[in-house]
């Protein structure tokens, strides 16, 4: 089904506050993962005070069961979710557990031991719920409006863990010679993550749903059938979304009970589902974990895995923009396929570099890991939601989406094959 001719006879976008709404989406993609990559950026520390549980590898799995589950669930029901509510929850728990984590810290004097890793265990599981949230409802919102805004949002998810890796080195440099000096940057670490995710619930409270732009992609979507989006659309002061009644015809109307389900839309676009699944699974089974235990001693000592995840995060971050080059954004559907199985060489790669190279082979290869995840990430989720009217637009967001999140699951999960028979298990 493709519903490409009917979008012909739709009124011009009004572009005020375009340039707005992208800036409040880069910040929106910022705070999905700004309190994850905390946790991830942040390692050393707990592989200081919990040396025997892997934490890199524990925390990721915790995180991954409760994201996937999640988001499976709203993904079968998203048709009936609230986006308003459902964001603001996500962010409003991305919040509270990064608040909790500082907590848990202060309240402990920053000392180890099993409780206190099952509490950092609790919000962790908490970060994958908020993130199921979050993700999904704001890609499925953004599927029927820009494609800006869809790239925005995922450089913002890139630009957190480039924040995340730059505030680190900051505060390790600024605090390594001081007494217990790695505790006080990550306490400082985790409060700047606190402020931003209290900074999105605002942006996407009081001003992202205020933007012209963005009133008139919703009341579109609304005149389309969607939903999901009264709440918003009543907050930002459009009280009735009939109001865009006269955008639908008879035959809009017949076609807006004909929706297609989320099995035909996954069956129309499984290649994209799996494209994002190939990335991350590769992507997750290599990041974090590897850096911090398969990677060897080198003259970098102490901050060889920070700027390793560095690296990684830093080249995500830039090749997020790079699609917004036409002539080297790949739209093929084939191309995309087989890119993203060609990056499946780069484990035997990472093997024979960490047995056998020096830390800047290790390093090429890990900028280039994250320069080939962020620009497939951005190519796939940019050309897959076209041809559907909003209400599907959503619903095939959240599935991919959902498909993303299976990827880092598996990833994670084959992670732990590094370790096996290395004497480290």
């Amino acid at each position: 089904m493709n519903n490409e001719d009917s979008s012909a006879a739709s009124p011009p976008i009004r572009l005020e506050g375009k340039s707005q709404a992208i800036v409040v989406c880069f910040f929106l993609g910022l705070g999905s993962l700004v309190s994850w990559n905390s946790m991830l950026t942040i390692g050393d520390y707990y592989y200081q005070l919990f040396p025997d549980y892997h934490p890199s590898r524990v925390l990721t799995l915790v995180y991954q069961p409760f994201a996937l589950g999640t988001i499976a669930i709203l993904a079968y029901n998203e048709a009936k979710i609230d986006t308003r509510k459902r964001n603001l929850f996500g962010y409003i728990l991305f919040f509270l557990s990064t608040f909790g984590l500082l907590l848990i810290d202060l309240g402990t004097s920053g000392k180890g031991g099993i409780a206190n890793y099952i509490g950092i265990c609790v919000f962790v599981a908490a970060f994958g719920v908020a993130d199921a949230h979050v993700q999904g409802g704001m890609v499925g919102d953004l599927s029927f409006m820009s494609p800006e805004f869809m790239q925005s949002f995922f450089a913002g998810l890139a630009a957190s863990g480039a924040l995340t890796s730059g505030l680190r080195l900051i505060t390790k440099a600024a605090f390594d010679k001081l007494d217990n000096g790695l505790r006080k940057g990550v306490m400082l670490f985790l409060a700047i993550s606190t402020f931003f995710e209290f900074l999105c619930i605002l942006l996407y409270a009081f001003v992202f749903g205020r933007l012209p732009i963005v009133k008139y992609f919703r009341k579109k979507a609304a005149s389309e059938g969607s939903k999901t989006v009264k709440a918003d659309l009543a907050a930002a002061g459009v009280q009735k979304t009939e109001s865009s009644a006269p955008l639908l015809s008879s035959q809009d109307g017949d076609a807006k009970h004909e929706r297609l389900s989320n099995k035909q839309l996954l069956r129309q676009n499984i290649d994209y589902a799996l494209n994002l699944y190939l990335i991350y699974v590769l992507t997750l089974s290599i990041f974090p974990g590897f850096l911090y235990e398969n990677t060897g001693h080198h003259q970098l000592g102490s901050w060889y895995a920070v700027v390793l995840i560095a690296m990684y995060n830093v080249w995500d971050l830039i090749s997020r923009y790079i699609p917004l080059i036409e002539c080297i954004r790949l739209e093929s559907r084939k191309g995309l396929m087989i890119s993203c199985l060609a990056r499946f060489l780069l484990i035997p790669c990472f093997y024979f570099t960490a047995k056998y190279g020096d830390q800047g082979w290790m390093i090429m290869l890990v900028s280039f890991l994250g320069l080939s995840n962020g620009y497939l990430t951005v190519c796939v989720l940019t050309a897959a939601p076209k041809g559907y009217k909003a209400p599907e637009q959503n619903a095939l967001g959240n599935l991919l989406v959902m498909f993303l999140l299976a990827g880092i699951f598996s990833g994670v999960a084959l992670d732990w094959l590094w370790i096996i028979g290395n004497g480290t298990f």
